[in-house]
């Protein structure tokens, strides 16, 4: 792609999403959203493969369905309430509206069915910009209506917790894997959404850093089935043995970093008296984590057939930046002893 016009598109999603985050009308709100999804349209069909046009075309029908929910719902409140600013949302219509559109934007379960599909049609950098920059605007637009239907929230974020486990098991597509991994991991933040929203934006951010690791592993290693990963040893061993640590770290196993936003989202849970939501979400996550093993177990513990030569290459010099991947991989693992710190950060 041309450059110039990657660094439009780019700056369009920026700027639609700061839109969305600066705005107090639902006008402006929308607007920024809009942008957002036609920025990124480009970027995912650029290949002008038919698998590419095809996950294009479903996003965006998809964020328009959402879009155009979005706006009626808030056309509906401004006829309630004569207010068209986000904080006069206390009717029970409009504010289920513009949870469910909201949800079918970042796709929790059962709203969940496009983001599979998509996320397989495209390469790996645009499914990691799917994966994290696109949830930021809708996530900030959750944050700011508070849903009052506290049943709504609680039935999205469990569903999506049991989908994003369930739907992973059966996969041999890492994209698709990535997927389910994002559903499950967006269930847990609208569990404590309303309970604790800086926990909600504190899983967020842990997200953003394990999935960005877990992406760019894969694009370096070119891989994007779990029979591709056996041969990652000779391609690249210390990325390879840094990977089942972010896995892990993402299926939420201690002492990694994953594990601290799961542990405060189920502490938050119980002391709402939501033992068993939190008991049922805990099971959930055991579900993700052996599809998790699966892959590292196929990354570093089993070897493809390999001659003399191909065993060979990471001994040549590479021409990937990697740096990035060596702070937020340190970030993924090593976070978990900051956690009474962060803790007395998130209750400030």
């Amino acid at each position: 792609m041309n450059p110039y016009i990657l660094t439009i598109l780019l700056f369009a999603m920026g700027l639609g999403t700061t839109i969305t985050f600066a705005s107090s009308h639902w006008l402006l709100a929308w607007m920024g959203l809009e942008i957002n999804t036609l920025a990124i349209l480009p970027l995912m069909c650029q290949s002008h493969h038919p698998r590419a046009v095809e996950a294009t075309i479903k996003y965006f029908l998809t964020q328009a369905t959402a879009a155009a929910m979005l706006l009626f719902a808030s056309i509906t409140n401004a006829w309630i309430t004569g207010q068209w600013n986000l904080e006069f949302m206390s009717y029970s219509l409009p504010t289920t509206l513009v949870t469910v559109a909201l949800a079918l934007k970042i796709g929790l379960a059962p709203l969940h069915a496009w983001m599979p599909e998509v996320l397989q049609g495209l390469d790996l950098t645009t499914g990691l910009i799917l994966s994290t920059w696109q949830k930021l605007a809708p996530f900030c637009l959750l944050l700011q209506i508070n849903p009052s239907n506290t049943s709504l929230l609680l039935i999205l974020g469990l569903a999506s917790t049991l989908v994003g486990g369930w739907g992973g098991l059966n996969q041999n597509q890492l994209r698709k894997i990535l997927a389910y991994s994002s559903i499950a991991h967006l269930g847990w933040m609208i569990l404590v959404l309303q309970f604790f929203p800086s926990l909600t934006l504190l899983t967020l951010l842990m997200y953003f850093v394990m999935t960005f690791s877990l992406f760019i592993s894969f694009k370096v290693n070119n891989s994007t089935t779990i029979n591709s990963l056996s041969m990652s040893w000779s391609k690249t061993p210390i990325i390879s043995s840094m990977v089942p640590f972010i896995l892990l770290s993402l299926g939420g196993l201690p002492p990694l970093s994953g594990f601290m936003p799961k542990w405060l989202i189920l502490q938050e849970l119980t002391k709402q008296s939501l033992a068993p939501l939190a008991t049922l979400a805990a099971l959930s996550a055991l579900l993700s984590l052996y599809f998790y093993l699966r892959i590292s177990y196929a990354m570093t513990l089993t070897m493809s057939p390999n001659t003399l030569l191909n065993a060979l290459p990471w001994r040549l010099p590479s021409n990937q930046h990697t740096l990035p991947l060596a702070i937020t991989t340190s970030l993924t693992i090593c976070l978990l002893p900051l956690t009474p710190a962060i803790t007395a950060l998130l209750t400030l």
